[in-house]
């Protein structure tokens, strides 16, 4: 059997008993350490679960991808919620290795020591992740006041006065493009960075990025404008994938040079996806995933696509946060090429439909 066999099996293994592995390794947990119970009260055994079902989503993942940096990426995530959350580095490590040894004794012996080996890397970098991340609003950036003012309006609530900054500044000079990346952007990372370190609440996170949403939509006067070069993107997210403001972003710059754009948003299903791409004669399919987990669904949403007659012309680009932190990851599903933000999306798109290649 081949590695890359090997590897498969092993995520298919971990994904088939997934329940089972997280109800064993949580129940040996509090086996050996009942004080976590009370020392983090009674739910502590149903976060525990729900803690041991995304472990092994995103471990299936990476084992699939044959990627221990993706796994360890997510522990890293992890420990910032945890820690934040009054939750100990060691307890995660604990934690972790429990469902090391669980691992080992449930799946195949080859299959079991590959799982493991994945998370015991992972435990071996805990000591050096951080435990808290830096904001995203920093000092001297280009449009810096502008980025504060309008992210502590949504902040207060005041999604109006958020509107009304960003269109004063567009009055004034500022290009859309300037706005989404120096305004938009931070303020969306720090909204997550707020969430994952347990200071705002998920309401105010769906709160900040709906009004966002919102407020790009005031500035379509200015986005479509452009002059038109007869060229379409479709762009979407990937099924189950809720996170959609980042791929309407790089939709919105298509828009601005020139292209036409079919924007379908977050959820889209598969067939939905394939015939709209089929109806507009798309010259490129954009599809975003932003967690690691996701990618498997973005291979099987290119491979639909594909197996589509009249699928073969489109090309295909994918983005988001695992193509960001793995930059072959493109190669796996199967897509033309991956771009790290919309304006480098634009340059490889004009690429294709010139005939050159990644």
């Amino acid at each position: 059997m081949t590695t890359t066999q090997i590897h498969v099996q092993t995520s298919d293994a971990i994904l088939g008993q997934r329940s089972e592995i997280a109800g064993a390794f949580v129940a040996r947990e509090f086996a050996r350490h009942p004080e976590l119970e009370q020392r983090y009260g009674k739910i502590a055994r149903e976060k525990s679960l729900q803690d041991a079902d995304y472990h092994l989503s995103f471990l299936a993942q990476a084992i699939a991808l044959n990627n221990q940096a993706l796994f360890s990426d997510y522990i890293a995530w992890a420990k910032v919620v945890l820690t934040q959350r009054k939750v100990l580095a060691s307890d995660l490590a604990f934690h972790l290795e429990c469902l090391a040894e669980v691992l080992r004794e449930r799946l195949p012996e080859n299959s079991g020591a590959v799982a493991a080996e994945f998370v015991q890397a992972a435990v071996t970098l805990i000591p050096s992740m951080p435990d808290d991340l830096p904001t995203f609003l920093q000092e001297g950036a280009p449009l810096s006041p502008l980025a504060h003012q309008y992210f502590e309006s949504l902040r207060r609530g005041e999604r109006h006065l958020a509107s009304q900054l960003v269109l004063k500044a567009v009055a004034g000079g500022t290009s859309v493009k300037e706005i989404y990346l120096q305004i938009f952007q931070p303020a969306q990372y720090e909204i997550g960075r707020l969430w994952q370190t347990n200071r705002i609440t998920v309401a105010e996170e769906h709160y900040c990025s709906a009004a966002t949403q919102l407020i790009m939509s005031q500035l379509y006067p200015q986005i479509f404008t452009s002059t038109k070069n007869g060229r379409t993107l479709i762009a979407t997210c990937v099924a189950s994938d809720l996170h959609e403001i980042g791929v309407r972003m790089v939709a919105d710059f298509f828009e601005m040079e020139g292209w036409n754009t079919y924007y379908l948003g977050a959820n889209a299903p598969h067939s939905s996806v394939v015939s709209t791409v089929i109806e507009r004669k798309a010259d490129v399919l954009a599809i975003s995933a932003t967690i690691s987990s996701h990618v498997e669904a973005v291979r099987d949403l290119i491979r639909v696509v594909r197996q589509h007659p009249a699928g073969g012309d489109v090309r295909i680009l994918a983005g988001g946060y695992p193509f960001n932190r793995d930059p072959e990851l493109w190669r796996y599903v199967g897509a033309d090429g991956s771009a790290l933000d919309a304006q480098q999306a634009i340059t490889l798109a004009n690429q294709f439909v010139n005939g050159e290649t990644a």
